[in-house]
């Protein structure tokens, strides 16, 4: 199935299992944003809407029903995203809503879940920036929910150390952080040179590599 066709079967699978106001806020909550946010990130990140919950329904510190705009609940994630628009959510906003929402999220956060928002203006018209951060959030937790190549990981911890150190890195950093050897060092540092993730930079001599910069773009995709 297509997009479409996919997502109209989601949105009413969870229509036929909810009633009352968790079937009017699904109903009501779930529009334009949302269903951008479905099509333009998710389907392209994921194929699919699996263990996707939208307009998930939890309670704050208060005890109060609250409506994100979706939840990704695996076995071993508790996901929180929320589609913001600048105007409800910024210019729109008063002190105590806006104290409200962090105390929301903080109170999210205690209680196991990870709460991620994106702007309604980088989903629309940003989309890559979008997916290449939710993947980079997402690989955290990939070697335990699916199989994937030790290189793999070795990889994606190498560009998020680079991202950590907002510098060049030295074949040393990599090795400390990772704890292994020197030439499987410089093998996955290869790697990510040949997969345009990072420019070698030569010594005054020309004979060896001594730091490797990252390429800051943004419609590169996380791994």
């Amino acid at each position: 199935m297509n997009f479409e066709e996919m997502h109209a079967v989601w949105i009413q699978n969870h229509l036929d299992r909810r009633t009352r106001e968790r079937r009017g806020r699904l109903e009501r909550g779930h529009q334009e944003a949302e269903k951008l946010f479905c099509q333009r990130v998710w389907w392209d990140l994921r194929g699919n809407f699996d263990e996707l919950h939208p307009e998930f329904e939890v309670l704050d510190w208060r005890g109060r029903s609250y409506f994100c705009d979706f939840a990704w609940l695996t076995r071993f994630v508790k996901l929180i995203i929320e589609v913001k628009g600048y105007g409800p959510h910024v210019r729109d906003m008063d002190r105590q809503k806006y104290c409200n929402e962090l105390n929301r999220e903080t109170f999210l956060t205690a209680m196991g879940y990870q709460v991620i928002s994106f702007s309604y203006d980088d989903v629309a018209n940003r989309p890559d920036l979008c997916i290449t951060l939710l993947r980079m959030l997402i690989s955290r937790f990939q070697a335990i929910t699916s199989p994937v190549s030790l290189d793999n990981v070795m990889e994606r911890e190498i560009i998020r150390l680079a991202y950590t150190l907002a510098g060049p890195l030295r074949p040393i950093d990599v090795r400390t952080h990772l704890d292994i050897n020197y030439r499987s060092t410089v093998r996955v540092l290869q790697s990510l040179c040949d997969k345009g993730w990072f420019i070698p930079h030569k010594g005054a001599e020309g004979k060896h590599v001594l730091r490797y910069e990252l390429v800051k773009r943004d419609h590169i995709r996380m791994m």
